[in-house]
């Protein structure tokens, strides 16, 4: 069975070479053109002999993501809906910021976290993306820019997608590394930021990797019996449990962590809740943020809305007035399915009813 060469990193790749009977110089050369060139069939690499290309055809495969949408917003937010090898779909998203692109990538095929407001999991888990599955959105998506000849590159990652990277944690390092290698697309690490649901024990384990990655924390609520009954995470690593985590990190990376808080219009978005959350944070207030979210409505939460913007203009001012840095998150790419895996839940309801 072949997999994705996206999935090795150079040292790995270096490993795998040398035990197939290559040099060893090999391995940089190979990756010169995985990243560099960004060729996308190992036969376009000139300088490799036909042995080792037909070594790597072998084993294997450049291209698995197969573009079958491709959603373009007013505000330049591209979304890509890509079929996998397996008939499974994911979403990509490319978003165009002043300081460059940014690329959001999906981790899992659904979501098992089961947060009440999310469009991510109104489709279950069915497995986990390989590493390289992971590292080939960045690539489909960097053949685009490359396509359009002006010398663009994806410069920052967010790790937001659908799923809980977290709950791949062993294919994320993977991505991490590669994406980050100076040697290949040498995306700072400082412009990766990794979100999770709040897995107490992989933040811990997370800290204890000595990478200079950031972290995001979907928090929405201040208060247990607020968050469980929107995130049903919450049973598992309640407020207390997360937070005992993240002073952990914390303490052994002396990192900014950011808070995300989608406002959910009157369920979490008061000005008691503000002064909660402000409290919850206070110790840590100087290496915590809040994005505030305006929520994007899915018509399968129909539950929910967005809040007003005079509830979001109290929240938020609460919350500076209490001394907690927080900014009201720019949105973009709202015409196009905006909501994370909605793009996908929609194409996967219009081939069931063909």
């Amino acid at each position: 069975m072949r997999n994705s060469i996206y999935g090795l990193t150079i040292d790995k790749l270096t490993e795998w070479l040398l035990e197939h009977g290559q040099k060893k110089f090999r391995a940089e050369q190979v990756w010169d053109w995985l990243y560099k060139k960004r060729i996308t069939e190992f036969a376009d690499m000139k300088n490799i002999n036909k042995e080792c290309i037909q070594l790597l055809e072998e084993h294997y495969y450049i291209q698995s993501l197969e573009e079958s949408i491709k959603q373009e917003s007013e505000d330049g937010t591209i979304k890509f809906l890509f079929k996998m090898k397996d008939g499974n779909l994911i979403e990509t998203v490319l978003m165009k910021f002043p300081y460059g692109y940014s690329v959001c990538v999906t981790t899992q095929v659904g979501c098992n976290i089961g947060c009440s407001f999310c469009a991510s999991g109104l489709l279950k888990k069915s497995r986990d993306l390989s590493g390289g599955e992971i590292v080939e959105q960045i690539m489909k998506v960097q053949h685009h820019l490359d396509a359009k000849e002006l010398e663009e590159r994806v410069s920052h990652i967010v790790v937001m997608g659908i799923g809980e990277p977290f709950d791949n944690y062993a294919n994320l390092m993977s991505f991490l590394r590669v994406v980050n290698d100076p040697k290949g697309l040498s995306i700072g690490a400082r412009h990766i930021t990794v979100s999770t649901s709040g897995l107490a024990h992989k933040i811990i384990e997370f800290a204890d990797e000595n990478l200079q990655v950031n972290l995001a924390v979907s928090l929405h609520a201040p208060n247990d019996e607020l968050r469980t009954s929107i995130m049903k995470i919450n049973k598992a690593f309640p407020i207390e449990k997360l937070m005992k985590s993240i002073d952990y990190y914390l303490e052994t990376t002396n990192r900014r962590i950011t808070f995300e808080y989608i406002l959910l219009n009157d369920v979490n978005d008061h000005v008691e809740e503000a002064r909660e959350l402000a409290r919850l944070l206070q110790n840590k207030r100087h290496l915590s943020f809040v994005n505030l979210i305006p929520y994007n409505p899915v018509d399968e939460h129909g539950q929910y809305s967005r809040s007003t913007p005079e509830a979001i203009k109290a929240f938020y001012e609460t919350l500076k007035g209490k001394g907690i840095n927080c900014v009201v998150r720019m949105e973009q790419g709202t015409d196009i399915d905006a909501a994370c895996g909605q793009l996908r839940s929609k194409q996967i309801k219009k081939d069931e009813t063909v």
